[in-house]
C-alpha cells in the first residue's frame, strides 16, 4: 500500500548526513543546459590566479609592482563601486568590518610612518581588499566554487614538477628564472637548514610554508567539494598531489593545517547523524585545554607549540617571539607600531614575526586587530549557521569551505603571510560569502531532476497523485489515480467513469 509521510513528526536530519566517500561520482547526465551558465567563472579570476605564481616584480618610479598588485589596482575601484551598489547581494557586516580594517591600518601608518603611507597603505589596501572583493565578486555560485577548487588543482598539479628537483638542491626556479630577465626582479630564494634529508621547497612563492599554505587549503576542496565532479579515483590522487606540495615545504604549520583537515571531515563523516557532533568536538578541546592547564607546568599554548614543530628550539624561539610581542602591543595599545621595528632582546637576530594575527595587532593596534578580528569570525559565523535545509550540495560546499578555514586559521596562528599568499587567504574567504545569502531555491532550479543512474539519489517523497504514465506497446496508460503497485482499484477520476448498474464487481480478494 503507498506510503504517506507526515512531515510535521519527520525527525531532522543532520544537515552533515548525506556525507560519504562514494566511489563513484553522481551522475550528471541529466544537469539542465543552465549548469553550465552557473558554474562559468569570469576570466580575471584566472588571470587573477596565474599572477600568483608569478613572482616577477618590477619598479615604477619609487613603487614597486608585481602582476597580482598591478591587476588588483585596475579592477579594485569598479568592484568596490559594485559591492555597493548591490551587485554581488547585499552588503555583509564582514563587507564593513574589512573596510574599516583598512581604514584603521591607514591611519596607524600615516602616524607612525607619515612618509610611507600612500606607498604602504595603498598596496596593502590594494592586496588585502582587492584579492577579498576578487572572490566576493566572482564566485557567486557553488557551481562556481567548484570550478575553482578544479581550478586550484591543476594549478597544484603544474607546480609539483618545479618542486621535485628543488627539494634536492634547494633552488626555487621559477623565481630563478624571472631573476634573469633584464630590469625584473623576483622573491628571495630562502634558504634553510634541511629537514629530513631534504630542501625546503618555496616553489614560486615568497617562502616554503606559503606554499605549504597554499596547497593545504586545496584538500578539502578536492577530496570533499568535488565529490560529484570528479570519480573516487580522480579525487585521490588529486588529494596526493596536494600533500606532496604540503609535505614538500617542510613546514609544520602547512602539514597540521593537512592533518586537521582530515581530521574534522572524518569526525564529520563519522558521527554525520549526529546533530550536535561540533558541540562535542568543541566540548573534547576543552576538556583537552583545562587538562593539559591542570597537568602542566607550561600554558597550553606552549605545549602544543612544542609538538607542533619539527624542534624544540623552534618552539622555544616562537615563544619568546609571542611574549615579546604582546608587550609590543600593550606598550602601543592604539596606533601600533606601524612600520617600526619591534623592541626584542638583544639575542635576537631576526626580526620576523611568525604569526599573522600577533603582526596585525603589533602593526595597527588593538582596533585594527579587532576590526578585522570580529569581521573574520562573523564571516565564519555567518556561513557555519547557514541552513541550507536538505539541499546536499550547498551543505557539503558550506562544511568544506569552514574546515579549510579551520585549517587555514590555525596555520595563521603559526607563520606572517604577505604579497601573493596574503592575497590569496582573503580571495579564498571572500569566495565563500555567497553561502551568507545565496537562495536554495535558485539552487534546486539549476540541479535539476535525477538522471539515469543516480540510483534514487534525489527522490522525493509527495502525498500529490501521480501524473498518468505513458502509454506503452503493452498496454494503454494508465488511468489517473491508478497506483501499479497495488491490486487494489484506484478511485474514479474524471477519465475513468464509475461503473454502472449491471457491471461485474472486481475481485477484490485477489487469486485464490
Amino acid at each position: 500500500m503507498p506510503i504517506h509521510q507526515n512531515r510535521k513528526h519527520q525527525p531532522k536530519v543532520p544537515a552533515d548526513a548525506h556525507l560519504s566517500f562514494d566511489r563513484t561520482p553522481v551522475s550528471r547526465a541529466g544537469e539542465p543546459a543552465g549548469w553550465a551558465q552557473t558554474a562559468k567563472v569570469s576570466g580575471l579570476v584566472w588571470l587573477y590566479l596565474l599572477t600568483l605564481v608569478v613572482p616577477a616584480m618590477f619598479k615604477v618610479g619609487p613603487i614597486v609592482l608585481m602582476p597580482t598588485r598591478l591587476l588588483l589596482m585596475i579592477v579594485i575601484v569598479p568592484m568596490t563601486a559594485n559591492l555597493l551598489a548591490g551587485k554581488y547581494g547585499k552588503l555583509l557586516a564582514v563587507d564593513i568590518f574589512f573596510f574599516l580594517h583598512m581604514a584603521w591600518a591607514t591611519v596607524a601608518i600615516a602616524v607612525n610612518n607619515p612618509d610611507r603611507v600612500i606607498e604602504n597603505a595603498g598596496s596593502t589596501t590594494i592586496e588585502f581588499l582587492g584579492g577579498y572583493l576578487m572572490g566576493r565578486a566572482y564566485i557567486r555560485t557553488p557551481q562556481q566554487l567548484q570550478k575553482l577548487a578544479i581550478g586550484l588543482l591543476i594549478m597544484n598539479a603544474l607546480l609539483l614538477p618545479f618542486s621535485i628537483p628543488e627539494t634536492l638542491n634547494g633552488v626555487a626556479i621559477i623565481p630563478k628564472f624571472l631573476a634573469s630577465l633584464p630590469g625584473v626582479t623576483s622573491v628571495k630564494q630562502v634558504t634553510y637548514e634541511r629537514r629530513m634529508g631534504l630542501e625546503r621547497v618555496q616553489n614560486a612563492f615568497a617562502h616554503p610554508i606559503h606554499y605549504g599554505l597554499f596547497c593545504s587549503v586545496c584538500l578539502s576542496l578536492v577530496f570533499i567539494g568535488l565529490k560529484d565532479r570528479l570519480t573516487f579515483a580522480m579525487r585521490f590522487v588529486g588529494t596526493g598531489i596536494v600533500f606532496m606540495g604540503v609535505f614538500l615545504s617542510l613546514s609544520s604549520g602547512a602539514l597540521l593545517s593537512a592533518i586537521l583537515q582530515m581530521g574534522l571531515f572524518s569526525w564529520a563523516f563519522i558521527f554525520r547523524n549526529v546533530r550536535r557532533k561540533w558541540l562535542m568536538l568543541l566540548g573534547l578541546f576543552a576538556l583537552m585545554y583545562v587538562t593539559i592547564d591542570l597537568l602542566s607546568n607550561r600554558t597550553p599554548s606552549k605545549v602544543l607549540m612544542s609538538y607542533a614543530t619539527f624542534s624544540a628550539q623552534t618552539a622555544y624561539y616562537r615563544s619568546i617571539i609571542n611574549d615579546w610581542g604582546m608587550r609590543n602591543v600593550w606598550a602601543n595599545p592604539i596606533y601600533g607600531l606601524g612600520l617600526r621595528d619591534w623592541v626584542k632582546p638583544s639575542f635576537m637576530t631576526t626580526t620576523s614575526v611568525d604569526d599573522f594575527w600577533l603582526v596585525i595587532a603589533m602593526r595597527y593596534g588593538i582596533p585594527g586587530f579587532l576590526l578585522l578580528a570580529i569581521g573574520y569570525g562573523l564571516g565564519l559565523v555567518k556561513i557555519g549557521l547557514r541552513d541550507f535545509g536538505s539541499n546536499e550540495l550547498l551543505n557539503r560546499l558550506r562544511l568544506v569551505w569552514m574546515i579549510t578555514f579551520a585549517g587555514l586559521s590555525f596555520t595563521l596562528v603559526t607563520v606572517h603571510v604577505w604579497t601573493a599568499i596574503y592575497t590569496f587567504v582573503f580571495f579564498l574567504f571572500g569566495a565563500g560569502m555567497w553561502m551568507a545569502d545565496y537562495d536554495v531555491a535558485t539552487e534546486e532550479k539549476t540541479s535539476g531532476p535525477a538522471a539515469p543512474g543516480d540510483g534514487g539519489r534525489r527522490l522525493r517523497y509527495s502525498r500529490q497523485t501521480a501524473p498518468p504514465a505513458p502509454a506503452t506497446p503493452s498496454g494503454p496508460a494508465q488511468p489517473t489515480g491508478a497506483n501499479p503497485y497495488s491490486r487494489f482499484a484506484g478511485k474514479p477520476g474524471p477519465d475513468r467513469p464509475r461503473p454502472g448498474p449491471g457491471a461485474r464487481p472486481r475481485n477484490r480478494g485477489g487469486p485464490r
